[in-house]
């Protein structure tokens, strides 16, 4: 049975003072898009997932700044967070009900993967199957009318679907529950209180900071 693992999920919010050593003393750090937190919230990068659709793939692949950074230097590997598939089915719906978002589903999978190969870094695709079982649960919360789900809950998901990280610990830092109003962050709020609840999850907070440090 493999060894139980501690995982950061660490959003692009606020992180307590401190956090950032426990940050790096995790076992696995996924951090997300720019990482604008990286320093405050550790310097530690396993895992980057990226938004591989629209203008914030577009923008990534296409500045230096991005792909010479820090965290994507120390990254073992780059998560796509929309399926392709999925992106290409959801297109003809927001062009009726998001007009605006006619560029949304413009999809950079295959430059993500291009980069990281390039890099020696591996690739993942996150399956829509991930997606779909999200917006179920999303559902059960009467989750107000959204566009797609935040990468850091697609992420989430993820994991809590693995076999593999059924031991593992996951913890969450920088995750306020606020953006852009195309995520329905109230009811995904929602459900990582429900997880955290079941202590399938934990915040990174100051209360148990010091347990964590002690590896208790």
């Amino acid at each position: 049975m493999a060894q139980a693992r501690q995982i950061m999920i660490v959003g692009n919010g606020p992180v307590h003072e401190g956090a950032a050593p426990l940050i790096d003393a995790a076992d696995l750090v996924i951090r997300f898009n720019g990482s604008r937190n990286f320093g405050s919230a550790g310097r530690r990068t396993d895992i980057i997932a990226v938004c591989n659709t629209g203008r914030p793939g577009a923008t990534m692949l296409a500045d230096p700044a991005w792909r010479d950074s820090e965290a994507v230097s120390r990254t073992a590997e780059i998560w796509s967070v929309r399926d392709p598939d999925k992106f290409a089915e959801l297109k003809p719906q927001l062009a009726i009900s998001h007009p605006e978002l006619d560029d949304f589903c413009d999809d950079y999978t295959d430059g993500f993967e291009a980069f990281a190969t390039a890099k020696g870094k591996q690739h993942r695709i996150i399956s829509r199957e991930i997606h779909d079982a999200l917006d179920t649960a999303l559902a059960a919360f009467d989750a107000e009318p959204y566009v797609v789900p935040s990468s850091g809950m697609v992420v989430i998901q993820a994991l809590l679907s693995d076999p593999k990280h059924r031991s593992d610990t996951l913890i969450l830092a920088g995750f306020g529950h606020s953006g852009w109003d195309g995520h329905p962050f109230e009811a995904e709020r929602r459900i990582v209180e429900q997880h955290l609840a079941s202590g399938r999850i934990m915040r990174l907070q100051p209360l148990f900071a010091s347990s964590l440090s002690q590896g208790t």
